[in-house]
């Protein structure tokens, strides 16, 4: 019959021995023989139990090998735990020996300390530098109500289903191109056409002789409202449509501007149909901004995302009226799409020199290939359509009483002062 055994008892007998370890093998007795010949009795235990760890890594189906297993306090011990209680008894043995041994030597016996090894700039962990923390917007937005979500359809939703859900804007996962032909106005003045590297998405022409063909000009054109404003915010409600854009044409578009008394600083905040930008003939909202009148991007270059429900390119809902609104806060300017904040371009952009309105503007604006072009502007229908496309109750935020200046710098597309702060606006193009 088989004794059972506490594993305590284990322990115990291997950590003290009924007669010292040197007289078992006929040595003299010292700590540091002790320690050696006890380091012999665990590598003959460790044979032990490295059999029986290979015991225990037999292929499936090997026939098991008959033995009596021991018995302990806590019932028969398995092998596969056989060779784990073995291991924890050697380590506990050789802690002990390490400290028994340590005490017992001389000081000429005892290891001088590991020097610490030296690591690698590159491995050594270094704690990143805090990053500064987010900006946060006003508590409420421009026209003072308070953020809420905005009411989002799903992924690659079109404006029209949009429409039919009665719901504001759905992400787009559409890749277009950042960088496309944007134009810009001025109280007295605006940008008439440019040269561009872009083309619309239509088959390039054929070099001719291996002539490659010139820079296409881009020729803009605007229905304007505007006014001389120092503010600290703008908001508008502006008609999202469809418009049709040609084959040949890059965008039509409507915007609140807000700008520097120079107008050489500016940031804007709208939809557009552009299908280099966005990839679609749907309307999209859209950020931009220049610095020192120099174009940027398209809903990037600085602009820093806040809302995780709507981002600059999102699908907008065609045939609505929707807020759109800018506000500097904190010297940083806060972009409001219908009940929600967006995101923000750091006021360092402009070196923290651009922090008021000097200039206010709303309008439609058409990029074209030709200065006549087919593309529609607004919802299609001319200024003095009652059905026309509209940029109504403009508002500022700590400025003056809006009275805007409205006019057209195309007879293809006119515009209809309704009051003070709307105006419709829009056309068909030449076709």
């Amino acid at each position: 019959m088989v004794r059972k055994t506490s594993i305590r008892d284990g322990i115990n007998t291997l950590r003290t021995p009924k007669w010292p370890v040197s007289h078992q093998f006929g040595l003299p007795r010292s700590a540091v023989t002790e320690e050696l010949l006890v380091s012999r009795c665990l590598v003959n235990r460790e044979s032990y139990i490295v059999s029986g760890a290979a015991e225990n890594r037999l292929p499936e189906g090997a026939p098991p090998t008959t033995s009596d297993a021991p018995s302990y306090e806590d019932g028969p011990v398995q092998k596969s735990r056989r060779g784990l209680l073995a291991a924890g008894l050697s380590a506990a043995v050789i802690g002990a020996i390490g400290v028994v041994s340590t005490l017992n030597a001389g000081a000429e016996q005892i290891p001088d300390a590991p020097a610490p090894v030296a690591v690698p700039a590159d491995e050594t962990d270094v704690a990143a530098p805090p990053s500064p923390p987010a900006a946060k917007p006003p508590t409420n937005l421009p026209w003072g109500e308070r953020p809420r979500s905005v009411r989002t359809g799903r992924h690659n939703a079109t404006s029209k289903s949009l429409k039919v859900a009665g719901l504001s804007a759905a992400h787009s996962d559409d890749e277009g191109r950042d960088r496309a032909p944007k134009g810009r106005t001025s109280r007295t003045t605006f940008l008439q056409s440019e040269k561009t590297n872009v083309v619309p998405p239509e088959p390039a022409p054929e070099p001719t002789d291996g002539v490659a063909p010139a820079r296409p000009t881009v020729h803009f054109l605007y229905n304007v409202g505007s006014q001389k404003a120092e503010a600290d915010a703008a908001y508008a409600n502006l008609t999202i449509s469809k418009p049709k854009l040609a084959r040949s044409d890059y965008h039509t578009l409507a915007e609140l501007a807000v700008q520097s008394a120079d107008g050489k600083q500016i940031v804007e905040v709208g939809w557009n149909v552009d299908r280099v930008v966005n990839g679609d003939d749907d309307p999209h909202l859209f950020v931009y901004h220049w610095v020192d009148r120099q174009t940027s991007c398209y809903n990037g270059c600085g602009f820093v995302q806040y809302s995780k429900n709507i981002q600059p390119g999102d699908t907008l809902v065609q045939d609505s009226q929707k807020r759109f609104g800018i506000q500097n806060f904190n010297g940083d300017w806060w972009i409001a799409y219908d009940t929600e904040w967006v995101g923000y371009f750091p006021g360092d952009l402009w070196g923290g020199t651009f922090t008021r309105s000097g200039l206010v503007q709303v309008f439609g604006e058409v990029a074209a290939a030709t200065e006549k072009p087919c593309t529609e502007m607004g919802n299609g229908k001319g200024g003095d359509d009652t059905t026309s496309a509209k940029v109504g109750s403009v508002a500022y935020l700590n400025g003056p009483t809006v009275d805007l200046k409205v006019r057209s710098t195309s007879d293809l597309y006119s515009v209809s002062k309704l009051s003070s702060r709307t105006f419709r606006y829009g056309g068909a193009g030449a076709c």
